[in-house]
């Protein structure tokens, strides 16, 4: 059973936050200045521990916390991968060390970060990944390639899964690193995808340098740490895209949030496409007469009951973060739905459209943007963990089924059937 949260005076709670944002919010000042007062006063993640800029409260907080930096105009913490994947894994796994170097940076956004997870061969299979990372003096040297790597080539620090120890099952012998990106022997090549964005990276390693001391938990137990950055991953996922920058706001420290804000979010400006659009549905249908037709109109309910569907049960995951309990089979669930959703939308569009759907560009219908429906749709059911994927933890950990085979399991990873010839 989930323990309790202890029982806190929110009301009281937001008293004394209005009172500290009346003193101490500057839209003048710059975004570092005002995030380093945010993050020493606890109110940047008033969840975390005290001493790592939180004020261990419950998770019920949180939101009333975003309500009020909103209400006074104030920015908030950092977008992105830094406190929503990098800092919480830290937290949970991380030494004092480890916490002292990189939270507080990651909280006031002096440090930025991207995740180098999948590999060429290893994607749905994460544990079969082949990225060495060999110990010499007091660094570890790493060779391998990732792929599909979002800000890599802006990010200071990767969060970066090597096999240390080859003689040992797949799962035992990966290490969990804070790897410095600005460094030689880092290449990131852009990825151009078939919806004409370049929204990703693939990451070549040569020779990289990594100190001993950026492990994130021990040497050959990096898979569990990395379970914890997924089960915050499928959350981050549902989060994309829906920041925004007030446009009734001035100042300095909000004029450097916007850049801010434009570089994170620009290799998202497609997901809205990849989502399946569900929200042009209903007046496209009308707009083109379509509305009348029996077929689409029960091809948009169903999809609207599906929505519909998706988002209670996303409202149920944000009710149990509210009461602390740790990430769920909402997870899965929301990111099987959201793939099943956006290839029912992209069907619909498609009904809607007809023949005229495959013009791209300005001829298109809404300037291309149906074109684009259908080809990032397929990107939703991949990224994030696939849908198979998805199936499985379901199917295993939530309805106790038996695991999939898999006759590699136990065998020292050099003896089983791999990607990479040694």
């Amino acid at each position: 059973m989930t323990e309790a949260e202890p029982e806190v005076d929110v009301g009281a709670l937001r008293v004394q936050l209005r009172a500290w944002l009346r003193s101490n919010w500057d839209p003048e000042a710059s975004l570092l200045e005002w995030r380093t007062r945010l993050a020493d006063s606890g109110w940047a993640s008033p969840t975390w521990p005290q001493q790592w800029c939180g004020r261990s409260l419950p998770a019920s907080v949180a939101e009333m916390v975003t309500e009020e930096l909103a209400l006074i105009g104030a920015v908030g913490p950092p977008e992105g991968v830094g406190m929503y994947l990098a800092a919480p894994t830290i937290l949970h796994h991380g030494a004092d060390d480890l916490k002292t170097r990189f939270v507080r940076p990651t909280v006031t956004g002096e440090i930025t970060w991207c995740q180098l997870f999948s590999e060429p061969g290893a994607g749905s299979d994460l544990a079969g990944l082949t990225t060495r990372a060999e110990r010499v003096d007091d660094e570890w040297i790493v060779n391998g390639q990732k792929v599909w790597n979002t800000s890599a080539a802006h990010a200071d620090v990767g969060l970066l899964l090597a096999r240390t120890d080859w003689d040992v099952p797949k799962h035992s012998g990966i290490t969990y690193f804070a790897l410095p990106m600005h460094q030689p022997g880092i290449e990131v090549r852009p990825l151009r995808q078939m919806n004409g964005h370049a929204s990703f990276n693939e990451v070549f390693l040569t020779d990289a340098r990594v100190p001993a001391t950026n492990i994130i938990g021990e040497v050959g137990h990096g898979w569990s740490v990395a379970l914890t950055t997924l089960a915050h991953e499928r959350r981050l996922a549902a989060m994309i895209g829906s920041y925004r920058v007030p446009t009734d706001v001035t100042g300095r420290a909000w004029e450097e949030a916007a850049t801010e804000h434009a570089l994170v979010s620009a290799p998202y400006k497609w997901y809205p496409q990849r989502a399946g659009r569900v929200d042009l549905i209903i007046d496209r249908a009308v707009s083109t007469g379509r509305n009348a037709d029996p077929v689409v109109r029960q091809a948009i309910a169903q999809l609207i009951g599906c929505a519909w569907s998706a988002r209670w049960t996303a409202q149920r995951a944000a009710a149990a973060r509210s009461l602390g309990r740790p990430p769920g089979p909402e997870g899965s669930l929301g990111k099987l739905s959201s793939s099943n959703i956006a290839r029912l939308s992209s069907r619909v569009h498609a009904l809607i459209a007809g023949a005229s759907g495959m013009l791209a560009g300005s001829d298109g219908p809404l300037g291309g943007t149906i074109t684009e429906v259908f080809v990032s749709v397929p990107a939703i059911s991949i990224a994030g963990g696939t849908d198979e994927i998805q199936r499985n933890i379901l199917g295993e950990r939530i309805l106790g089924l038996p695991r999939e085979p898999d006759t590699a399991r136990h065998l020292p990873f050099r003896q089983a059937p791999n990607n990479l010839k040694r």
